[in-house]
């Protein structure tokens, strides 16, 4: 068996080997190519849970408010504890992590709306609820984004994610993370004038 070389593909390491007669392939004229893909073993739950717990939590002290953040943060790894046993890879988990973080963020912005509030007693008409959020003027602003621009500026400013990394987590393309990044901040930029 011949070795052609290590191809990159995707952050996995594999190795084409050309063999020229197989079993399978007896009477062939051509080489025939096998790929071995090696992977990242995928750690134990809880210590992926240890190693990424304190980026998650910050990130959603800012994406959803501290109030929200605890409720969030079961969701999100519940949800990851769910996915885990179909992972094959143990590479980029992080970033696994984060997007899971992220569309829990945007879910719960989302569901605010619908989610009944809790009151002592029923008034008449409807009145508008709020949010219990502290008195910082930057956090009012930083609330008020919708909340996909919330999320990527959370990403880049609060994280320091690359637009790359942002696109990636959130499920878009480098340009619409980087102009949900801009339409933020000039809101931002706007608010707190």
């Amino acid at each position: 068996m011949k070795t052609d070389g290590a191809v990159a593909r995707d952050g996995i390491r594999s190795r084409v080997r050309s063999n020229a007669t197989s079993a399978l392939d007896a009477h062939a004229t051509k080489p025939t190519a096998v790929v071995v893909v090696s992977r990242s073993p995928v750690p134990l739950f809880y210590e992926f849970l240890e190693t990424n717990r304190a980026t998650v939590y910050r990130f959603l002290r800012v994406a959803v408010g501290p109030s929200e953040a605890d409720d969030c943060f079961q969701e999100t790894f519940i949800a990851a504890l769910r996915a885990y046993p179909r992972l094959d890879d143990g590479e980029r988990l992080d970033r696994w992590i984060l997007r899971i973080a992220s569309r829990k963020a945007i879910d719960h912005h989302r569901g605010r709306g619908r989610r009944p509030a809790p009151v002592a007693q029923v008034p008449d008409r409807a009145i508008p609820t709020t949010d219990p959020t502290p008195d910082d003027e930057l956090w009012g602003a930083v609330a008020s984004l919708p909340p996909r621009q919330r999320v990527a500026v959370v990403h880049r400013h609060v994280l320091d994610r690359s637009y790359a990394e942002i696109a990636e987590l959130m499920g878009t393309s480098q340009d619409t993370a980087r102009a949900n990044v801009s339409q933020g901040l000039k809101k931002l930029r706007e608010l707190m004038r």
